[in-house]
């Protein structure tokens, strides 16, 4: 059949895809895992590596193993991850994806540029390829650098998610003698569809780390009170940590002895990817020092750091160069600090370093309510802030957390809008979550500058404003007060080739990955001029904002959403369309 892709029927596409159920609150069948009927061969960890022109890609039903646990998992070619696809620049790819699993896939190729219908997203750009059918991916390779799949559904936590490499065509200004990916994720035995369920009944507290009168927090009586009224903890950094969730590395999880080789005086090229559902992670090798060369496939002029926050879906890629004969650790610590991912630089095999403890959980500060009184532009401090009844508490007093009048018309308030940040300030020379006193040098957004000129030099013409809004107790989450099945049919609006600045508020104490498919957008992060950092995700930090720059070039439909998996499916999520338009966004 034969139809333009400008013109499709969104409401009518939602309809017709299973995959998109969960996202716009459509019944859809439970598969045969969630009923506890889930079979399949035992998952290998670790990926293959596919390359070439023409490639194939199986979905199948299969179980995982890692520590003690064992549960249901999804494979792509047998394995968690999946294969690495490695491609080189200008090459055409041609993807065969047979679905012999018991519930409707796809592929999204995240970060990569391509035609908006083999972006892979079930009920924007296709249906979900069924069990038993296959789907064929066909685009060129238009771009270098690190990057990922998955798919876009909730197969994606059960492991159908893979790394890729795409070679530059003249070849990589990075010489290395070794070249690892490390990709990073969380699983866990319970089916996603569970997972899901208890967090929105709120049957499940899945933080494990919440503060009682008795604990050891530094927090006083008035800072506990102030904190039950938000209906909240300052300890409630994740929604889904462990030990409900098992980190890994390139699917290894910390006892199995995951170990990447090298030789004294080697430069190694780390490829680190957020492929996890739910968790921020911190990356540090104790002892040696990192060079960032890559944020989200593109590069950077190179930054020594001790550690970086890595959020759902992005991608840094650094190099390190041990000397002598030492082995380091690898430690992928979760943002909250209730476990990591571990894996050994290792000078011979077997060799071990010492793995540094778990550091105490990190706690919520004023600046995550959006109540700092710092300046626009101004990294926030998290350390800085007097955490006693005469500080907190009195700001408590003085000012609504739930003053609504603050909000731009565009906001819908309702029940899904429970909290407003009252100063939200730009927030991109924050650390993330805990790192603003740890004693070491942190990569903040504010350090990346593009390593080449970017293409676009022109000023946005306008600006768009988007609030990131939720609701934690009744666990909804949405942009600008409205999840995507009210707005389905009302996507976000750019003419083609349009300049326009996006201005992100978020009036939630969570940071959100956020992420735009087939474009990337430019930080506005004080960058010196035409050097703007580019990337595909941007964390927006609790009661802050960020702002980036886009160039609206890929004509087509494009999701817009939370990377944080459970986020996405309970709301925030939205089309961008980009195609000619007259007078404007309209």
């Amino acid at each position: 059949m034969s139809t333009n892709p400008i013109s499709i029927d969104r409401r009518k596409f939602l309809s017709a895809s299973a995959g998109a159920a969960s996202l716009i609150g459509l019944g859809h069948s439970i598969p045969a895992w969630a009923t506890g009927s889930h079979e399949g061969a035992l998952a290998r960890k670790g990926s293959d590596v596919l390359s070439g022109e023409h490639l194939t890609m199986t979905v199948a039903d299969a179980r995982f193993a890692t520590g003690n646990r064992r549960g249901p998992a999804v494979t792509v070619n047998g394995s968690v991850p999946g294969p690495l696809v490695r491609l080189r620049e200008g090459q055409n790819l041609v993807v065969d994806l047979l679905n012999e699993s018991s519930m409707g896939t796809s592929i999204h190729w995240h970060g990569l540029l391509v035609p908006f219908l083999m972006d892979g997203v079930p009920g924007v750009t296709m249906a979900a390829v069924e069990p038993g059918e296959s789907f064929r991916y066909e685009f060129p390779v238009r771009q270098a650098g690190t990057y990922w799949w998955h798919a876009h559904t909730l197969q994606e936590p059960m492991g159908h998610y893979g790394p890729i490499i795409i070679d530059p065509a003249g070849g990589d200004l990075h010489q290395v003698d070794r070249d690892y990916v490390v990709m990073l994720s969380d699983w866990s035995p319970m089916d996603p569809h569970e997972v899901m369920r208890k967090l929105k009944v709120g049957e499940a507290p899945f933080n494990y780390q919440r503060t009682a009168a008795t604990d050891d927090y530094p927090l006083s009586g008035e800072d506990r009170r102030m904190w039950a009224r938000m209906r909240m903890m300052p300890t409630d950094i994740s929604d889904v940590s462990a030990p409900l969730y098992s980190y890994l590395i390139n699917g290894h999880g910390p006892d199995d002895g995951l170990e990447f080789a090298f030789q004294p005086g080697e430069r190694v090229r780390l490829r680190f990817i957020n492929g996890s559902a739910m968790t921020f992670f911190n990356v540090r090798i104790p002892g040696l020092p990192m060079t960032v060369i890559s944020a989200d496939g593109q590069d950077v002029r190179p930054v020594e750091v001790d550690e970086f926050q890595i959020g759902n879906a992005e991608t840094y890629d650094v190099i390190v160069e041990p000397a002598g004969d030492a082995s380091f650790a690898i430690v992928a610590e979760a943002m909250d600090r209730s476990g990591m991912g571990i894996a050994m630089l290792a000078s011979q095999p077997g060799a071990q370093a010492e793995v540094p403890p778990l550091r105490d959980p990190p706690l919520l500060t004023m600046a995550d309510m959006g109540m700092s009184h710092g300046t626009s532009g101004a990294a926030m401090d998290h350390g800085a802030m007097d955490h006693g009844a005469s500080s907190e508490g009195e700001a408590m007093g003085a000012m609504n957390m739930r003053d609504t009048s603050l909000l731009p018309p565009s906001v819908e308030v309702g029940p899904g809008v429970d909290m407003v940040s009252m100063n939200p300030v730009d927030r991109m020379g924050d650390p993330g979550i805990g790192l603003d006193n740890v004693g070491h040098r942190v990569l903040n957004y504010r350090q990346l500058v593009a390593a080449n000129m970017n293409r676009d030099m022109r000023q946005p013409t306008r600006l768009k404003e988007i609030h990131l809004t939720g609701n934690m107790e009744r666990y909804m989450w949405s942009f600008d007060g409205q999840k995507f099945s009210a707005v389905a049919d009302d996507p976000i609006r750019f003419a083609f080739n349009e300049r326009v600045r996006v201005k992100l508020v978020n009036d939630t104490m969570m940071a959100h990955p956020i992420h735009l498919h087939g474009h990337f957008f430019e930080l506005v992060n004080d960058a010196p001029h035409g050097h703007q950092p580019l990337k595909h995700t941007l964390v927006v930090q609790p009661g802050g904002s960020a702002q980036f720059d886009l160039t609206a070039n890929e004509p087509g439909d494009w999701a817009f959403h939370c990377h944080l998996i459970y986020h996405m499916h309970n709301g925030m999520f939205q089309v961008v369309t980009v195609r000619p338009l007259q007078g404007g966004e309209g």
